[in-house]
Order: C-alpha cells, then structure tokens, then sequence
C-alpha cells in the first residue's frame, strides 16, 4: 500500500506504472508472537485474545491486498489464505473495486479484510463512519476484518498524526467491538504510532526476507509483514487463517 510502486502486474489486463499503497481492519490484541524469526509462538490471551489454531513453529500465512488498481484479480485462481481490499479513502472516496474483490473473497471463502486510506487534514471521527458505512453495506461474515491503513502525516505533526491515529481507531472499536488492525510503513510507523501496540499491527517493510521484520514504535510484535509489491502487494502473517478470523467480526 505504500503510495507509488514501480513493476508490472502480470496479474492485470493492463501494465501500471505507479500505485498508491493499499492496506489496512480488525481484531484483538496480539502477544506473544516472535516477529524476528518469522515463527509465531503460542497464541496468548494475556490480553484477551482469544484462542485460535495454532500455527506451527515457522509457519507462514500468505495473502495479497488488492485495490481499484487491480481490478480484474482472480481471487478464485489465486493461492493467498488472505485478501485485504481497499474500501475508502478520506471523507468520500469509495474505492471502485470494492463490492466485486468483496462479494469473490466471500466466494471463495478465505479470510477477508477491509482497509480505509487515513488522510489526517480531515476530521477523524468522519472518515471512520465513512468507512462503516461503505463496509457495512456489504454482506459481512464473522472473522472479517477492519484495517486503518495510515502513510501520510497531511501536514500535521506527529503529535497531531498520532492523535488522529487514536481518535479513528477508537471509534471504529467502539462502534463494532472490534479491536481494527492498523497499517503503515515501518518508517511512518515507528514516527507516528507511539501507543497503539493494542492495535494489531500489519507492517510494509522490504529488503528484508519475508516474516524476518523487527515490529516498530511500542509493538512487541507484528501480524501481518508486506514484504514486496512485485508484481502487486504480497504478504504474510505469523498467524493462521483461525488466528486471523479470531481479530475480524465476532458475527455477521
């Protein structure tokens, strides 16, 4: 999801030259997951996360996040245990891929997630039920997920970045008891995410092998590694599929 990217989508119809980066939804707090080796230890509910299936020692969860830039993906060929789509951005962008790359992830049955794009000259609270309201107009299964997808400061301050951070991700949780996951840069995020660690984190960090990325900021650990955008965003997780369900929606 980081806003330009260089490299052919052999998955399209059509060659982009440039993409703005996709991400970020949902779930509970995660610990004890080590993060450096790339191996997910027990799951934990020290925090009240609950209990899933456990991934085996070194064990990676593949996935994509996908927009309007790939519009013609085929989920149904695809061989991602995840998809993560763009549903807005700001106060009224709706990202026009939206409903098909929702209605073929429920198809096809694999964990799905919904991500809105921040951009913190506007008023947090708007964009949060701007994202609400475009996500809850699709047919929602439990495990869903909700994601902040954060990479541009608008202008404002760190401290006005983080506050804005704080001020969506709250509301989104206390609107749908959903703990939202929150993406970013490893950059951005280890400058503008002081004390979100209760949000489960989904990090873009490349040049570095794939589920190997340290977390940032106060994160002890990490969810979701994007490690390339070539030919289009990749990713893994540390968590599994039953893992992943357990951050989304509690029921439909």
């Amino acid at each position: 999801m980081i806003q330009t990217k260089q490299g052919v989508n052999t998955l399209m119809l059509n060659t982009k030259n440039s993409k703005r980066l996709s991400l970020a939804v949902a779930g509970a707090l995660l610990a004890g997951i080590t993060a450096v080796t790339g191996t997910a230890s027990a799951w934990t509910t020290d925090h009240g996360a609950p209990h899933g299936t456990r991934q085996e020692a070194g064990a990676l969860t593949y996935g994509l996040d996908i927009s309007h830039y790939e519009p013609l993906y085929d989920w149904s060929a695809s061989s991602a245990q995840f998809g993560i789509i763009k549903a807005t951005e700001g106060t009224d962008y709706r990202d026009s891929s939206f409903a098909r790359h929702w209605r073929e992830l429920g198809d096809k049955g694999i964990v799905r997630g919904a991500y809105h794009y921040g951009r913190p000259g506007n008023d947090p609270i708007a964009e949060a039920d701007h994202f609400l309201s475009v996500v809850n107009a699709q047919p929602a299964k439990p495990g869903d997920l909700l994601v902040l997808d954060l990479e541009t400061a608008d202008g404002q301050s760190v401290d006005e970045v983080n506050a804005w951070a704080k001020a969506w991700l709250s509301h989104v949780k206390a609107k749908t008891g959903i703990v939202p996951m929150f993406y970013s840069g490893w950059n951005f995020a280890n400058t503008y995410g002081k004390g979100l660690a209760e949000y489960p984190l989904w990090v873009a960090r490349y040049g570095v092998g794939k589920g190997t990325v340290t977390p940032p900021a106060d994160w002890k650990s990490w969810a979701i590694h994007q490690y390339t955008d070539a030919p289009l965003d990749q990713n893994v997780s540390v968590l599994s599929p039953e893992q992943l369900r357990a951050l989304g929606r509690h029921a439909a």
